[in-house]
């Protein structure tokens, strides 16, 4: 028997009806052939390489379903051939090279070429073309095609682009007909080279997509996937536990606990690259102090909040290379030391009756407990003299002040490496020239500079973990706990989990 609260059963109203309207087939039919999806959060854009919904980790999964990428990703994080089918450099590494597979054609029947990819990643490398990384894709130019291999010169050596090649913004779209119809066009007829084909989109509402039998790799198991937006969790919840919707993800945990062990329904619930942190903003004083940045992270139980707000799933960490990455130190150690933080305060002139005063941002419902791990933190600091005010916001607008460096003296945030790179975690997050960056000093950008281009790996590597340790020690942000991603869906199916935490429409099938 069904059982939902009051707030669950207004939630589900609006999502009732919605499924009444995509519905139109039997159910015994819609079981074998149509996927729904309650999605948390909203589609801005159709364009995957730029703005800032492209480098928005949890959007890749709709991303991944109608664009393909020149390297593919598993679901374990290990790469594979994807619309290139083999890359590499020349010995010096001046040089890039790219063997593009042959045979694959758009979602209007169009044949994929080589100009295809030339033209995706020159454009992403153009500043004017709004990429929110054109320094990744600008470092390779002047290509040359010859058959289906293409080679470039290294203008700058970037170890990470080959990898950037399956992770944010690194998709293909068509040349010909995105010149043909434009930007505006293309938001309003988007097509790719993926599994799934655009059908139709409805605002913040659905997004449904049909299969695209001409795929070149493994085909979808549903001939059409619907995600449906529902950026609140507790309607998700609902979404799930009426049987509106065949899966979710990023519930809270104590509903994953309660949902999977319901008849009819299954869970899983495993680590990904994904890390809740605390950006600080060098901008207002009482950040520019060391000792109060020290005292509000030695202020922090992580493990408390790890095992009693998170339920144990999610992992404390000290750095923003988490276990996983290839930059990952366990030998760094961030201590919980609340008598130490009150001593730090005291020597800037701060105390519980005269607390430090500042603002800190949050999202609530885009992370299981993001708000509530928020207000526990709040309560930390509290006890040993800082004053924090919290102010919820949406996640597109955490993007719109990050990027004009406008956050507030501190913000929560849900930072996703899925490549697991050190560049793409520590280097993006923390250096001045990044557009992702909050804080920005020339102590740290002195460190990161050198090895940002560093041809011996081993020698990068080191750099990092160097950069990692110094940041802990200055106290520049505040890593918290890597996220485990609950996924609740019905018994009937089968999903694949994945550690990038993109929820793929070909990761799930009928049981």
């Amino acid at each position: 028997m069904l059982n939902l609260n009051r707030r669950q059963a207004l939630a589900l109203g609006g999502a009732s009806f919605l499924s009444g309207l995509l519905s139109g087939a039997s159910a015994s039919a819609q079981a074998r052939d149509k996927l729904t999806i309650a999605f948390n959060v909203n589609l801005p854009s159709f364009d995957p390489t730029v703005g800032p919904s492209a480098v928005n980790p949890t959007i890749q999964a709709i991303y991944r379903a109608i664009y393909d990428q020149p390297v593919g990703q598993n679901p374990d994080l290990s790469f594979a051939p994807g619309l290139l089918t083999k890359w590499g450099w020349n010995e010096d590494k001046t040089k890039a090279w790219m063997e593009v597979r042959e045979g694959v054609v758009w979602h209007d029947g169009t044949p994929f070429t080589p100009e295809d990819v030339v033209w995706s990643i020159e454009r992403a490398g153009d500043p004017k073309n709004g990429s929110p990384v054109p320094f990744v894709w600008g470092s390779i130019d002047n290509f040359k095609i010859d058959g289906q291999r293409i080679t470039a010169d290294v203008k700058q050596f970037d170890p990470t682009i080959f990898k950037w090649m399956a992770f944010l913004t690194g998709y293909i779209l068509p040349k010909a007909y995105y010149t043909k119809v434009g930007a505006e066009g293309f938001e309003k007829k988007p097509i790719g080279a993926g599994p799934y084909m655009v059908d139709e989109y409805q605002g913040n509402a659905f997004l449904r997509l049909k299969r695209n039998d001409k795929y070149w790799g493994p085909k979808g198991a549903f001939e059409t996937v619907i995600f449906k937006f529902v950026p609140d969790g507790t309607s998700r919840v609902a979404e799930i536990e009426s049987g509106s919707s065949d899966v979710t993800l990023e519930i809270p945990y104590e509903e994953y606990d309660r949902l999977k062990a319901k008849p009819g329904l299954a869970g899983v619930c495993q680590p990904i690259t994904d890390i809740g942190m605390i950006f600080i903003t060098n901008v207002e004083k009482e950040m520019l102090d060391q000792n109060v940045r020290l005292a509000a992270i030695y202020a922090i139980d992580k493990e408390a909040i790890a095992k009693r707000l998170l339920r144990g799933y999610a992992t404390p960490i000290a750095t923003l290379d988490a276990p996983g990455y290839a930059a990952y130190d366990p030998s760094i150690k961030v201590p919980y030391d609340p008598e130490q933080s009150k001593k730090l305060l005291a020597a800037s002139g701060y105390s519980p009756e005269k607390p430090v005063k500042f603002k800190i941002q949050t999202t609530r419902g885009f992370k299981p407990k993001d708000y509530e791990m928020i207000q526990a933190i709040v309560g930390m600091w509290r006890k040993v003299g800082i004053d924090a005010e919290i102010e919820v916001y949406e996640i597109a607008k955490h993007y719109e002040l990050r990027a004009a460096h406008k956050l507030a003296p501190m913000a929560f945030y849900n930072w996703g490496d899925a490549i697991g790179d050190p560049t793409c975690s520590t280097g993006f997050a923390m250096f001045s020239p990044s557009p992702h960056s909050a804080w920005k000093s020339k102590d740290l950008d002195d460190m990161i500079g050198p090895i940002w281009a560093e041809k011996d790996e081993e020698k990068r590597i080191a750099g990092w973990k160097a950069v990692d340790k110094y940041i802990a020690e200055k106290g520049y942000v505040i890593p918290l706990v890597q996220y485990f991603q609950p996924i609740v869906f019905k018994s009937s199916l089968k999903v694949t989990p994945n550690a990038t935490g993109a929820l793929e429409p070909t990761l799930v099938s009928n049981a």
